[in-house]
C-alpha cells in the first residue's frame, strides 16, 4: 500500500490538444496507471506498412524558459527511441526516401524538475545504499518534472492513420531523480516512445494486454550498439553503460548523450 500510495505521488501534467496533428478527431481515452493518453490507430493499413520515415521533433512549448541544447537532447531522444522500438516490425527509411507512414512527434508540454530538490533526492538514494538498506529511498515528493507528446502516422497521401495524445509525470519510486531541469522529461520520453511504437507494431491500443519482452536489436540499442539501420544513425546512438552510471548519480543527461550524429 506505501509502494501504491508513492506511485500515486506524481507530477500531473495535463493531456491538452495541441496544434501539430492533422486531425484530434475521433481519439479514445486510453492510458495505465501512470500515463494518460488519448488515441485512435486504423489497424488495416497500419499493419499493412512495411517502411517508416521520422520526421524529426519539434516542440510547441512557448518561452519555457529551458535551455535549447536541453530541448534539442530532448527531442533527439525521442527520436532515437521511436526509431529503435519501431525497428522491430518496420524498416525505416531516411526523410527523404518515401515511406508507407511518416511518423512525427510534438513536445507540447515539459514540467521542469527542480534541480535542488533532484540533488536531495540523489544524497538521500546514496546515502541508503551506503547505510545497506534493503528498500528504494523514494525521491522527494516535491519538484518532481513531466512531459506531454503529441505524435500521429500518415501515409502516403498524408492522410492519418493513427495518433496519439500523452502525457506523464515523474514518480517518487520509477524515475530516478537527475540534477537537471529537463531531467525526468529525458527519463519519460522513452516511455513516449514505447507506447506510441507498440500502437503502430501492433496495430492497436498500447496500453491493453501485457507488455512485450524487448527484442535483441532493441536491448544491443539501449546498450550504445549500433541501430538495426543506417537511418536511426542520424539520431546518435545511446549512452550505454555510461549513461546507466550517470543516472545512478544523478548526472545531467547532457553530460553522458551526445545527441544527434549529424545535423537535423
Amino acid at each position: 500500500m506505501a509502494l501504491l500510495s508513492w506511485l500515486s505521488a506524481c507530477t500531473s501534467v495535463p493531456l491538452r490538444e495541441g496544434t501539430s496533428l492533422g486531425s484530434y478527431a475521433g481519439m479514445s481515452p486510453s492510458g495505465g496507471t501512470l500515463t494518460k493518453a488519448k488515441l485512435r490507430v486504423d489497424p488495416a493499413p497500419v499493419l499493412a506498412a512495411q517502411t517508416v520515415r521520422i520526421v524529426p521533433t519539434s516542440t510547441q512549448i512557448g518561452s519555457g524558459g529551458f535551455d535549447p541544447d536541453d530541448l534539442a537532447l530532448i527531442t533527439n531522444v525521442i527520436d532515437r527511441a521511436l526509431c529503435t522500438d519501431l525497428s522491430d516490425r518496420f524498416k525505416i527509411v531516411v526523410t527523404s526516401q518515401p515511406a508507407d507512414l511518416t511518423v512525427h512527434a510534438t513536445v507540447t508540454n515539459i514540467v521542469a524538475t527542480n534541480r535542488t530538490a533532484a540533488a536531495g533526492s540523489v544524497v538521500a538514494s546514496l546515502g541508503g545504499t551506503v547505510a545497506g538498506l534493503g528498500v528504494p529511498i523514494p525521491r522527494l515528493p516535491i519538484g518532481l518534472g513531466g512531459l506531454a507528446i503529441e505524435a500521429e502516422a500518415v501515409d502516403k497521401e498524408g492522410s492519418q492513420k493513427a495518433s496519439m495524445l500523452w502525457s506523464r509525470g515523474a514518480n517518487m519510486i520509477t524515475t530516478r531523480a537527475r540534477v537537471s531541469a529537463v531531467g525526468d522529461a529525458y527519463s519519460l520520453s522513452s516511455a513516449f516512445a514505447a507506447d506510441f511504437s507498440r500502437m503502430l507494431v501492433k496495430g492497436k491500443d498500447p496500453f491493453k494486454g501485457m507488455p512485450a519482452i524487448p527484442s535483441t536489436q532493441k536491448l544491443w540499442a539501449s546498450l550504445g550498439g549500433d541501430p538495426k539501420y543506417d537511418a536511426c544513425k542520424a539520431f546518435g546512438t545511446a549512452p550505454g553503460i555510461s549513461g546507466l552510471v550517470a543516472a545512478r548519480f544523478g548526472l545531467p543527461p547532457t553530460w553522458t548523450d551526445k545527441g544527434a550524429a549529424v545535423s537535423q
